[in-house]
């Protein structure tokens, strides 16, 4: 089977699993619920951010990114689908590449539609506190926004490829970003600054400090999203479906 057909099937998937599309809307909607709340009240900040703060309700939206990306493929391992999918398509690697592709796409656009709306509905509320940001910033934010999402999600998904469980990569990964980034990332100091998730955050920033970028933070968590894909198909072709 070709590489076309067999993503057209994991996009049917997608669509049909009712449980991805509302992941993909709780992201939209927290993310765009929090940065309206933290643009009404952010200015007062003496440290304030207003591309951070208009971008800033992705922190828990993320977590919902993450859930897609983990719940699209531990559904594979529900009631023998994956064995079912195999049979279908026996190209392990042609299979782990669509489904990733079928993550990747729809991550990435309501990504970068939620952080168009998340910063609308903020900068409405900043007024004139955000008039400093220059329409660059504002594109590189925006579009940076979304490929962090699209990247934490297929960070997620491979994870579960390598677990074999949603259940075990968001209880991984949501401390991990709730607790190691917050409380151990603060007293660890520039080596926070490429974990994956506080790598990636650097874009959203209209000032920065430190060794990385926008875009070369986003190439770290690239980096971190890319190990955990190869580990992910590394354990589709090994291991037994």
């Amino acid at each position: 089977m070709g590489f076309r057909p067999v993503l057209h099937s994991e996009w049917l998937k997608i669509r049909t699993l009712r449980s991805l599309p509302g992941a993909l809307l709780a992201l939209f909607a927290a993310t765009t619920a929090f940065s309206a709340l933290a643009g009404s009240d952010g200015s007062s900040d003496p440290e304030f951010d207003p591309l951070f703060t208009a971008l800033s309700g992705v922190l828990p939206g993320q977590i919902a990114a993450i859930s897609f990306g983990a719940m699209a493929v531990s559904s594979e391992y529900h009631g023998g689908a994956l064995r079912l999918t195999l049979a279908a398509v026996p190209q392990r690697g042609r299979w782990f590449a669509a489904k990733m592709t079928a993550v990747a796409v729809p991550a990435l656009l309501v990504g970068l539609l939620t952080a168009c709306t998340a910063y609308a509905v903020a900068r409405a509320g900043m007024g004139s506190a955000a008039d400093g940001v220059t329409t660059g910033e504002q594109v590189r934010a925006v579009l940076g926004c979304g490929i962090y999402l699209m990247l934490m999600a297929l960070f997620a998904a491979g994870l579960t490829a390598v677990l074999r469980s949603g259940v075990a990569t968001l209880s991984v990964l949501i401390p991990f970003i709730l607790v190691v980034s917050f409380v151990i990332g603060d007293a660890a100091g520039t080596v926070a600054d490429f974990l994956p998730d506080k790598a990636g955050q650097i874009a959203l920033h209209q000032t920065y400090d430190g060794a990385l970028g926008p875009w070369s933070g986003l190439a770290v968590t690239a980096l971190w999203t890319t190990a955990a894909l190869l580990a992910g198909a590394w354990s589709v072709r090994r291991r037994d479906a």
